[in-house]
């Protein structure tokens, strides 16, 4: 959850001030309240802002918490240039909140201090009702997620392995541009440290990974060409090796180009990226590292945004085919989906039990396993940060995952790759405007409707908002 500023805004006239103090109080306690019950940690100001001075000396008390958003709260009429004084000396994102008790002009406050704000540019966002009300409370929660997700990109580095993946443009962004908007730094890290590293790597632990995998997966298909058990220790060197590289250089989230030096001369990566993106290992449970194949980064921009709102695992994946008779999208992209996918549970055997690895395809003469399932059904958001004309805009949508019976599945997916996972999805956007507008060939997606979050980050980003329905 979410750390979240809180500061009562009041009268400027002592009189008043002194005759609604309790009334305040009383109002913010509440609010503190049904936040801390929501889960969220609350850094409260250490006085009511009543005068020019406390306006300053608060707020700066409470950014220097280093909250993710901070509530301005009215729940009398307040003085609006305090607003002003406040926000000045505070970073996070703001969000005036009014409370709708009628016995006081509460709501006549926050809109004075908002329109306030509009005339100097300050971005900000307007909530009101009771402080105990569950949709206030929520909304107050979105804000200060997304605030959290966007904050969490700052000072971040993304590991870059390999450059630009078979001319695909959509792959690369400007490292300027990010630095600006997102505050990333990129290390660029050539592909063959990781060839090294993984002809290095622990020998014993590979061994231990690939019985494990044995034990616990549906099946692992060797065919003593495409993929050997030596060629499974190899993918899992390659990501114990890349696992030392992202603790030695402080990398936050990454991406590997793999094509087609990697995946034609030593081995394809997809066993390295679903682990990558687990929450689990052969060791146990372990904090999940966004990794998009080709090294997408802007896919990988999206991961690491949707993984800090929806605190799972991303799904990465092509949009590989619209199946126009039943309305869905077969999401299939070359084994690296998480294994996670496979039935989203907490228990890594539930997952495994649903993977198969297959030797690999002609594309990948290499050869190694893909990691092949059927992604679980359930509610998602979808979605993908793309550029037009050089600006970034998110692509988002509602869709469902859907699985079948077996005799359906296997007809669905040997209509493309059956060796490669498979997401099934029914997208809440006509597919003529999907396939007109989308701008790449990759997208993401996390379980759960999470478009409010997403779309709070789009606004405190400045991020244009390209949201499809069928409605």
């Amino acid at each position: 959850m979410a750390r979240i500023g809180v500061i009562s805004i009041s009268d400027g006239r002592d009189h008043v001030h002194a005759r609604n103090a309790d009334f305040i109080q009383s109002k913010q306690d509440a609010l503190v309240q049904a936040l801390r019950n929501a889960g969220h940690e609350v850094v409260v100001g250490d006085d009511l802002v009543s005068t020019n001075a406390l306006a300053t000396s608060v707020a700066r008390k409470v950014a220097a918490a280093d909250v993710d958003v901070t509530v301005l709260y009215y729940a009398v009429w307040a003085f609006p240039h305090f607003t002003m004084l406040a926000s000045a000396v505070t970073s996070s994102p703001l969000v005036l909140v009014a409370s709708t008790d009628p016995t006081e002009p509460g709501l006549v406050g926050m809109l004075a201090a908002g329109g306030a704000l509009d005339q100097i540019g300050r971005q900000h966002t307007r909530a009101w009702g009771a402080p105990d009300d569950a949709e206030l409370v929520e909304k107050i929660g979105v804000e200060a997620t997304a605030a959290a997700a966007v904050k969490s990109l700052r000072g971040s580095t993304f590991g870059r392995f390999g450059g630009r993946p078979m001319g695909m443009n959509t792959a690369v962004a400007n490292t300027d541009q990010w630095q600006r908007l997102f505050g990333i730094d990129v290390e660029e890290i050539d592909q063959y440290e990781l060839v090294l590293r993984a002809e290095k790597a622990d020998p014993a632990e590979a061994r231990k990974a690939r019985e494990w995998i044995e034990a616990n997966a549906a099946g692992v298909h060797y065919d003593g060409k495409r993929l050997t058990p030596e060629l499974l220790e190899r993918q899992i060197r390659s990501y114990l090796a890349i696992r030392d590289i992202i603790e030695e250089r402080n990398l936050d989230f990454s991406g590997i180009k793999a094509q087609p030096e990697l995946t034609e001369n030593f081995a394809t990566m997809d066993v390295t990226e679903a682990f990558l993106n687990d929450p689990y290992d052969w060791n146990g449970p372990k904090e999940p590292h966004v990794c998009a194949t080709e090294a997408d980064m802007d896919g990988a921009l999206t991961m690491q945004l949707f993984k800090s709102v929806a605190n799972t695992p991303v799904l990465f994946a092509d949009v590989r085919h619209y199946h126009a008779d039943r309305d869905i999208w077969d999401l299939c992209n070359s084994g690296q989906h998480a294994t996670w996918y496979a039935a989203r549970s907490d228990d890594p055997k539930e997952n495994l039990s649903r993977v198969n690895f297959y030797p690999e395809v002609f594309f990948f003469p290499a050869g190694g396993a893909s990691v092949q399932h059927i992604a679980a059904p359930g509610q998602m958001t979808l979605g993908r940060l793309t550029r037009e004309n050089g600006e970034y805009r998110m692509q988002l949508m509602l869709g469902e995952f859907e699985s079948y019976d077996e005799q359906t599945n296997q007809s669905l997916v040997q209509q493309s790759t059956p060796e490669w996972p498979h997401a099934f999805a029914r997208l809440d956007a006509p597919g003529e405007l999907f396939l007109s507008k989308f701008g790449a060939n990759h997208i993401h997606a996390v379980p759960g409707d999470h478009r409010p979050a997403v779309r709070a980050v789009c606004a405190q980003l400045g991020i244009r908002l390209d949201e499809w329905s069928r409605s």
